[in-house]
């Protein structure tokens, strides 16, 4: 009988141990990630989440959102398409929309997806770095390392060409995160 407590033990714990695909934090209370399955669910309470940011355009699965309501995490949807030639791309709006999302500590924990964690999580993230004060070659060099092999030049135009100025007027100052690098407008 113990033999089967210990199984059942080891089980839930390598459960606990699997994060979704492309999980990374982001910075201090913010994790960027695939899209999440089940199997991820006992790993992404351990993050004890307030909410959840994706970028999919679909409707979120049920057991997803039966998970969020299980844990009362908040659902935030900014559904883009990805970024593709030659007629698509990231309307700003909502980039914005969602950065002023992240740079509310209120939403903190968060998780940042996409279906694959790589090209609108990207850009999403590029952009925040871009708040953050960093450099175009740093910004790119993280953006290639979680889109590798499929990097897309015009993902990375867009966060070159993204003015992120933009998001300030949406944000609320008294909730930003105490983040060293992030840049605040005079």
């Amino acid at each position: 009988m113990n033999e089967f407590i210990v199984q059942d033990d080891q089980e839930l714990y390598q459960e606990a141990l699997i994060p979704p695909e492309n999980f990374n934090m982001v910075c201090q209370h913010v994790y960027r990630s695939s899209f999440p399955k089940k199997k991820h669910f006992c790993f992404l309470k351990k993050l004890q989440l307030k909410s959840v940011l994706t970028l999919i355009l679909e409707d979120y699965p049920e057991q997803n959102m039966k998970f969020l309501e299980e844990e009362g995490i908040k659902f935030l949807q900014f559904g883009i398409a990805g970024n593709k030639e030659p007629f698509v791309q990231i309307p700003d709006d909502k980039i914005s929309a969602a950065l002023a999302a992240i740079l509310d500590k209120r939403n903190h924990p968060m998780l940042v997806h996409c279906n694959k964690g790589k090209h609108r999580t990207g850009c999403l993230i590029g952009c925040l770095r871009k708040v953050q004060n960093w450099s175009h070659t740093s910004i790119f060099d993280e953006y290639r390392r979680f889109s590798h092999p499929k990097s897309r030049s015009m993902d990375q135009q867009f966060i070159e060409l993204y003015d992120s100025n933009q998001v300030w007027p949406l944000v609320d100052r008294r909730y930003l995160p105490r983040w060293p690098t992030l840049g605040k407008p005079s």
